[in-house]
This record gives structure tokens, sequence and C-alpha cells, in this order.
């Protein structure tokens, strides 16, 4: 019995072949085994591809942008293998049967098969083993749940509207399928370039093997060497990043399922400005539309949607509408006639329209894979940017429909290769996705849109923000969103954000005061909650909530300069604005712990230790080198944890010694309205520092074209010199006075100094809470350094230098 057990396993999984024969090509080897062929290219010295070919290619078009460069590299040929090598990366094909090892050129293995599964076939399931390593870790995977080291979990990529989802849920809405696995002092990147449902298995349910595997379609995956950071830059030039985003765009955005009608609206808007907390967007909900159709306006909630932006823009708000991709079917509703007409939505094999039932009823979709759609798409998208929209919020794009269990017989075009949603369901929000920015582009003329999308897949970054869905209203959920921000930053997201203070259910007011304190450090920052749940703005908590909100979100209105530049460096360098600790202490094992897993780097400088609300004491882990608590200046060693008290309007925050942050002095209503002082402050340390400050007009694309205002900031203790480079660029900065303010310096230290006169002062970056249980009085004023040193003089373009 047992025999013919083996030879039933037999039948069902085949192993990838023994080889045949190779041949050297441009860019690689075409490898030919006695069952496939494999195509085995390098795309830089550090990115080599592995493409399973079966009798059919099948390829996803959407994700990659590159082409292989010209890299230099050697082939050798043994009796049991084959040696491919760049100057950075040995890649070894063994022989019988057909996997593949990785090594750098020290000869370390980085990355390998397992020898004795390798890639093994199950009828159209491909799937590749990969030997675990000793302490081998796992981080990133995209919008996912779970910890940090993602060692012992599995998981699969099926994009699916969760609302109020498990911490442990999965999968969820967007399928980012790559990954980043660490141990000893090595690490790599797999992206699996595969758009039908798959699944990860990091050591789940054994300890023998991680996997990567696709329920169709060909094992199609790119391998990355390097750092961390550098495995990052090399996914996101593969995959494409993301340009500068309208400024308006990462300050604070406040939904609402839903604000109506439009006095309500306008309502909301003025209370912001009337109690001085600034804010940049409001958004509308589903309530503002017909039935709820896309391109439709309620003629009751908003029978003049025009005068009503009008009204908005004059108190400085910029409005993001939400768009979902359901067209109702209805004879008379012009979405849905033209669609018809030019031929734009999804079918059945038989060729009949798919109709999927979602917020307006019955529905047709459209078929974002066909060019013709798009275009489509475009033009209705006009009656939107006409009346001067320029934010589009992309929702239920998974595709989500009641019932939840899209047909899998629905046939898409794939720019005119087809397939079925078997392939095109998770690439159906990034493809949308794409629509939704390329016609806010053309449509626009020069300015910068906003998109943000709830489904996405790998290369979204190219068009949108991504945030992560119905969140529900508690600690859990609102720690989740952290580590999910973080992956989705590793995972090549760097735009991206979750629901502050909880979508679903009704959160207590601490809960609140954590969350938009947290929110104000996390890329994209909007408040939201739902329907039938209370009232959820910063002053919807009672005064002492409303202080700490107010302060917090100033705080990130001040700190524009500084996430600016971060975002600058994700736009061209694909880094992240929130930085998980594994990016640059990924050997360091304290990070991965449960109870320092959710901190992380805001930019390159501030360090972030999320509490939940009911948490008086703190358990903080600062990673090497030394630290300054963020508020107060008090300066700690790094490679310690220590716990801490801290009261509820204070976030645990520190800064790197050396560090250099700039900031706006004098911020209120929006991000247009931050003064023309420039602060710039600079931590003492023992290393030279390096930062730039940038500045453009933050609505158009002339940035690309040297409308920039620009300036390298150095520091250099051991030379005892600031130095800050002359401006370069065609833009005219803002800025007309410029402040310095030193942190952790004695007077001793700087009794030297040249460059304009010091003068010794204390430093607050917000403001006392006056609302505050009257026995805890040492609240008062305690968020704030009492000995900073302050120069203020002149803006100017030319090199300023300080010595000391």
């Amino acid at each position: 019995m047992l025999n013919i057990a083996n030879r039933e396993i037999k039948k069902r999984i085949e192993l990838g072949g023994d080889f045949g024969s190779f041949t050297e090509t441009d860019h690689g080897l075409d490898i030919k085994s006695d069952r496939y062929t494999y195509e085995l290219k390098f795309y830089s010295n550090t990115i080599v591809r592995i493409h399973q070919v079966g009798e059919n290619k099948d390829e996803n078009p959407y994700s990659v942008v590159q082409e292989p460069q010209k890299v230099s590299f050697s082939v050798e040929e043994h009796d049991t293998s084959i040696i491919a090598s760049s100057d950075s990366l040995d890649v070894i094909i063994n022989k019988s049967p057909i996997s593949f090892t990785f090594l750098n050129k020290e000869g370390k293995v980085i990355n390998e098969d397992d020898a004795g599964l390798g890639i093994q076939t199950q009828g159209e399931q491909v799937t590749v083993y990969k030997k675990l390593q000793e302490g081998e870790r796992f981080v990133g995977l995209g919008e996912k749940t779970g910890p940090l080291d993602r060692r012992g979990k599995g998981y699969q990529n099926w994009n699916t509207d969760h609302f109020a989802y498990d911490i442990e849920a999965d999968p969820l809405y967007a399928s980012i399928p790559f990954y980043i696995g660490i141990h000893g002092n090595l690490s790599y990147g797999i992206f699996l370039d595969n758009s039908y449902k798959s699944h990860f298995n990091f050591g789940a349910s054994n300890n023998r093997f991680s996997s990567l595997s696709v329920d169709s379609g060909d094992m199609n995956y790119y391998f990355f060497a390097g750092s961390v950071t550098e495995i990052i830059q090399s996914y996101t030039w593969l995959t494409g990043r993301m340009s500068m985003p309208p400024m308006w765009s990462i300050g604070y955005q406040q939904c609402r399922y839903s604000y109506y009608p439009d006095t309500e609206v306008l309502d909301v808007a003025k209370k912001f400005r009337d109690k001085d907390i600034p804010a940049d967007v409001i958004v509308l909900d589903i309530h503002y539309m017909d039935q709820y159709k896309i391109f439709s306006w309620d003629k009751e909630r908003f029978p003049n949607p025009g005068q009503m932006l009008d009204a908005l823009k004059e108190m400085g708000f910029e409005v993001v509408v939400i768009c979902d991709p359901g067209i109702k079917i209805e004879e008379g509703y012009e979405p849905f006639t033209s669609g018809k007409e030019k031929d734009v939505f999804l079918k059945y094999s038989d060729g009949s329209y798919y109709e999927g039932e979602v917020w307006p009823g019955w529905c047709h979709f459209p078929d974002f894979t066909n060019e013709e759609t798009r275009k489509w798409w475009k033009e209705m998208m006009k009656s939107y940017t006409d009346i001067g929209i320029k934010g589009f919020w992309n929702d239920m794009n998974e595709i989500a429909t009641w019932g939840q269990m899209l047909p899998e017989n629905i046939e898409f075009d794939f720019e005119g290769e087809g397939g079925t949603s078997r392939k095109g369901r998770n690439i159906y929000g990034h493809q949308m996705t794409r629509s939704a920015y390329e016609s806010a582009i053309a449509n626009l003329k020069g300015e910068r849109p906003f998109i943000l999308t709830r489904a996405g897949f790998a290369g979204v970054q190219r068009y949108s923000a991504l945030w992560t869905g119905d969140n529900v209203a508690n600690d859990e959920h609102m720690l989740l969103g952290v580590r999910m921000v973080n992956s989705l930053g590793l995972s090549g997201v760097p735009f991206s954000g979750y629901d502050v203070g909880g979508f679903a259910g009704n959160g207590q007011s601490n809960l609140f005061a954590r969350w938009i304190q947290i929110g104000a450090f996390s890329p994209f920052f909007r408040g939201h909650s739902m329907i039938n749940s209370h009232d959820s703005e910063p002053w919807s908590y009672g005064e002492e909530v409303e202080e700490i909100s107010a302060n917090y979100i100033k705080l990130r209105y001040k700190l524009l300069p500084y996430i600016y530049h971060t975002f600058l460096q994700a736009s061209e360098q694909g880094l992240p604005v929130a930085r998980s600790l594994c990016i640059d202490h990924a050997q360091d094992d304290k990070i991965y712990e449960t109870d320092f897993e959710n901190q992380y780097l805001f930019g390159d400088n501030i360090l972030v230790a999320p509490l939940a609300s009911d948490q008086r004491y703190g358990k903080v882990y600062l990673p090497e080198g030394e630290w300054y608590e963020f508020f107060t200046d008090e300066k700690f060693d790094g490679a310690q944890e220590m716990i801490r008290e801290y009261a509820i309007e204070h976030l645990p925050l520190f800064i790197k010694a050396s560090a250099i942050i700039p900031i706006y002095g004098d911020v209120s209503q929006n991000s247009k309205n931050v003064g023309s002082t420039l602060e710039l402050h600079f931590y003492n340390g023992e290393d030279g520092n390096q930062t730039e400050y940038y500045e453009d007009d933050g609505i158009s694309y002339d940035n690309t074209k040297g409308a920039f205002h620009r300036r390298a900031i150095q520091f250099e203790p051991e030379k005892k010199s600031i130095r800050i480079s002359k401006a370069s660029g065609d833009f005219t900065s803002k800025i007309e006075k410029l402040k310095i303010v030193l942190h952790g310096f004695d007077s001793s230290d700087i009794k030297n100094w040249k460059g304009g006169k010091l003068r010794s002062d204390e430093y607050a970056y917000v403001r006392p809470i006056s609302n505050f249980d009257p026995f805890e009085k040492d609240r008062r004023d305690s968020l704030k350094a009492e000995n900073v040193f302050i120069t203020e003089m002149d803006y100017s373009n030319e090199e300023i230098t300080f010595n000391w």
C-alpha cells in the first residue's frame, strides 16, 4: 500500500526537471530541462530574475517598469551545476533537479532552494521551496497583519474586502508579493511577479523551508541582494517610485462616512478654522452621490457642488471624493449608457456583461486592463476635475460586491492578451488607480492630483497612496496599523496610513488622543469614522483631547519641511517615510520583540515609540547611538530599553544625536500658511550629518523642470561647523527669516561661536495643556527644552556658515 501511495504522490507532484542544455543570452541564460525552460536574467549586478516558462508564457504586464540593464557577467559549467556571476552575486543553477542557490562574493549563501524539494508543480500550482537559514527572519509582504518578523506565519495574496478585520486576518485589501529575508549579516528580497492568487509560507507548520507558490501562471520572481535599504531601492527602481505629492495631501485630512448635506461639510470646515486647528482636506464619502452612483451628486444634499467647493476653497480646503468602480445598470445614467456604447465593462466567458451588486444596486464594472476603458474613465472624471476637485479616493476596488465571491470566469482584456478574474482580481485595484492617476494628470493640466486606494498590487506606489481599510476603534488596531504602514514601507509603498480614531466602533477619548499623536507621524494623515458612530473630529472628545489634537496636528504642520524632504527621498530613492527599525538595525534582535516591534523612524531622525491608550508607563528601546527626548532634550545612550512615565499628551519621541530637523516656525490653517521663518534644529553629537531643505510650489510638476529651491545642510561636529550650501533651482523660496536652534550644547562648547549673536533660551514644540487634572500640576509646561541656544537672521540664497 505504501508503494502505491508514493506512486500517486509522484503523479501529482512534478519537480522542475533535470538539466538538458543552456544558451547564453545578452542578459543571462536560457536553461532547458526535460520539462521547462528557465530564463535567468540579470537586471543589475544585484537583481536577477528567475522565470520558469510553461507551455504558454504568462506574465504580469503591470508591475515592472524597467528593462534589464547591461551587466557584465560570466558563466561556468560544472558536472552538477552552472554558475552565473555578476560583480555582486553568484547564482548556482543545480542540474538535477533544477534549483537555484544565491551567494555573495564571499561565497556565503544568501538564499537557496531546498535541494530535495526545489521547484514543484501540482496541477496548475507551482511552488518554490527555500531552505530555512539559521535564525532567518522575514519582513515586508505589504499590507499584512501579524508581527514585524513573519517567521512561523503563512499568508496568501487575494485582494479581499474585509470590513472590521481581525488583527490576525488574512488576506486583506491589497497584495504586494515582495518580502525581505534577513539572517546572519545578510539580507535579500524576493518579488513574486504573478497576479494570480499566491501563497507565502515562512516556516509555518514546519522547520525546514519557506515557500512561495502561485495557483496558476508562471513561477516568475526577482531576487535582490544587498542591505535592506539597498533592496528597497532596487525593488522600487524595478517597480517604479512615486512622484512628489501635492503639499496639501500630506497635511491633515478629515473624513466621515458621511458628511452631508453641504451645510454640514461647510460647518466642519469652519470649525477647523474657528478652533485654530490646521487642516487641508475635507473628504466626501458615498452620500455625496445620487443613490451612490459615481460621477453624480445628490441634488437635495448637494444642490450646487461648485458653489460648495468655492466656499471650501475660500477657507483653504481641498476636496477628495470617493470613487467606486461599480456603474449602476440604469438606462439614462450617462456612465452606464456610454460605457455600453464603448464596450468597456467586464464580461463573462460567454460574452455577456458581468453584473454584481454593490452600493448603487446591480452594476457593471469597467475593465481597466483595456486601454479604451482607461480613455473612457478619463472622460468620465472630467465631471470632477472641471469643478476643481483634485483628490480621488478609490474604494471597493478589490472588486468588492455583496457576497464577496467574484466569479472566476469573468474575462479581462489584459492589453489584448486576455485573462480571467483569476489573474485579474489582484490587479484590478492597481489598474483602477492607474486610470484615476493618468486621468487626473491629463485633466488637471499640470497640477498634481492626490490619489488614494484601498486595493492594489506591486507597483501601485507609482500612482497612489494606500490606506489600510476598515479598521476598528481599539488599541489593537491602532498598533496594528503602525506595523502595517511600516510593512508597506518595506514593500515599496511610502505613502500610506490608517483611519485615525478607528473606522468601525466607538473609541474612547484617550484612544483618540493617542491615535491622533501617532497619526501625526504617519505618511498619510486622515481622521475617519463610519456611519452610526459618534462624532470623531479633534474637538469631539472634550477640551483636553482637543488641545492635544491641536498640538500634534500643528506639530505635523511645523514638521512639513522635514516631511516633504522625506517624500523627496521616496520619489528619488524609493525609501519609505515611516521606516521600520529593521531597515537600519536589521541585526538587532531587540527590535523584533513584541514590546518594540511597533517602533519606527519617521524620516531619517525621529524615532516614534507608539503607546496604547491605557499605557501610563511606556517601555521603549533605543537602538545603538545617542538619542534625545524630542520634547525635553534629555539625552540617552542607545542599545538600551527603559520604562518611563508618559502622560496622555506625551507621545514617546526621540531624536538621533547629530540630527538636523528643519521646521516651519509659524503655522496656521493649512499647508500654505506656514509663515516665512525656517527653523533649523541641530542636535549635538559626535558624528557628522547632512540633510536638505527642499521647497517647490507644492502643486505642479514644474519641479521636474528646475522650479525648486534646494540646498544641502551639513553639521560637522569635528570641524565645529554648520554649513548651508548655496541654493540651487529656479524657485523663489517663501522663507525670509532663518532661526538656528542648538540642542544638547553646553555654553563652553560654543563659546567661540561665529555667525550671529546666540541667546540661551527654552524651546517647546507644543503648547502646554491647560485642561488637565488639577492634581497633576507637574504636567504643566513639562514638554519643553530648557537650555537651547538660538540665533536669528535674514534668509539668504548664498552659502551660510557657522563656526565655533
